[in-house]
């Protein structure tokens, strides 16, 4: 799934084709691009159908599309997109010729297309009504998601006393959205390398400074990799305009099982974690010592 920094690339985009346009019609092709919309495509389709995009939004990996009434007043619903593995968000000219996983296309009143392009179709739209979490009007499927480092209204402390209540494994507490959102597998392991911290560190045990450290360099690495415009590894994750990014030429240790530590040299090394992997330096990132058993 995208992180962070790919998401906020997409929203971007979409910011700047979308936003005042008129939605003319809507066609779905495929029943599992709305799946999660339970009132089924028919709805969504006559409901989407004559509004206004006001604004595209995001928090953490969590994108979604703000509408006006012909009148002007706001739509109670928001479209939330779920990108999935291989979703994408695709602004063409209307006469381009159509992509052979478009499973939802979306005519404006300038002659263009919203095409939501989903090769794996693990990703979706579902219209969520809005409500207010913490000042914020958030989709209610997303109220629970937290506020990600790049959030003007992150509260960093907040966090780090959080975490120091949680007995698991640091890097675990960093996939949890509901602590900290937008950060992924990639990022985790790229935030931890920068803090020369082991992600199987237990989060309760580590020190204020370190976890204040770790957040930083969560949103370092993040700003870094939105400014390259994500990290692409295969043609699924483009922009709106179809072009991959190029972070993962600055990776330092995910996906580098066995290539030196741009820092120290050591070979990365490559672990599970959680259904997937984890990658490492051993000597800049030390796993925590075990306490030897009491006979």
């Amino acid at each position: 799934m995208p992180e962070l920094p790919e998401v906020e690339v997409v929203r971007r985009g979409l910011a700047e084709h979308l936003c005042g346009r008129t939605v003319r019609s809507v066609t779905v092709t495929h029943p599992r691009a709305v799946r999660r919309h339970i009132a089924g495509a028919a709805d969504m389709v006559g409901r989407l159908t004559g509004l206004t995009v006001a604004e595209a939004r995001r928090r953490g990996k969590y994108l979604w599309l703000t509408f006006d009434h012909p009148g002007g007043d706001p739509a109670d619903d928001a479209l939330v997109v779920h990108l999935g593995m291989s979703g994408q968000m695709l602004v063409q000219p209307a006469d381009a010729p159509v992509e052979k996983h478009a499973h939802i296309r979306v005519t404006l009143d300038d002659h263009r297309e919203l095409r939501f392009v989903d090769q794996r179709t693990f990703g979706g739209w579902v219209l969520a009504p809005l409500v207010e979490v913490d000042g914020d009007a958030l989709p209610d499927l997303l109220a629970h998601i937290a506020r990600d480092p790049l959030d003007p209204r992150f509260d960093a402390e907040r966090v780090v006393a959080v975490l120091r209540t949680k007995r698991t494994e640091i890097k675990r507490v960093l996939l949890d959205q509901t602590v900290i959102s937008g950060i992924g597998n990639i990022y985790a392991d790229e935030a931890l390398w920068r803090a020369q911290l082991h992600g199987g560190r237990i989060a309760a045990g580590l020190s204020r400074p370190v976890l204040r450290r770790l957040l930083g360099e969560a949103a370092a690495v993040m700003n870094d990799a939105l400014a390259a415009g994500g990290t692409s590894f295969d043609a699924l994750y483009v922009n709106v305009n179809g072009e991959s990014g190029y972070f993962e030429r600055a990776l330092a240790v995910y996906g580098r099982g066995d290539r030196p530590c741009p820092r120290c040299g050591t070979m990365i090394v490559r672990e599970k974690f959680m259904n997937r992997s984890s990658f490492s330096c051993p000597r800049c990132q030390p796993a925590a010592r075990r306490r030897k058993s009491v006979s």
